[in-house]
């Protein structure tokens, strides 16, 4: 009774990413170094468009709206 036998899969593999089953040694550091990399990169495009944001009609008083808190154009107005 049975399938079959087993599903042939190669011995080596060789990728990029490692092959089957890849768990580099040192990726714990690796994820750490690229998940800086990533927040640097967000951080400064966050803050090169806060820069560049204009506005040609500022927004309601009270009314809701995120980059009341980081654009200067409004914070000034206010």
């Amino acid at each position: 009774m049975g399938g079959g036998g087993k599903i042939p899969y190669p011995k080596h593999v060789w990728s990029p990413a490692g092959g089957w089953y890849a768990q580099p040694a040192n990726w714990k550091a690796n994820t750490a170094i690229m998940f800086a990399v990533i927040t640097g990169i967000c951080a400064a495009a966050w803050s090169l468009s806060a820069n560049r944001e204009y506005r040609d009609k500022m927004p309601e008083p009270h009314r809701f709206f995120p980059s009341r808190n980081w654009s200067k154009q409004i914070i000034e107005h206010e």
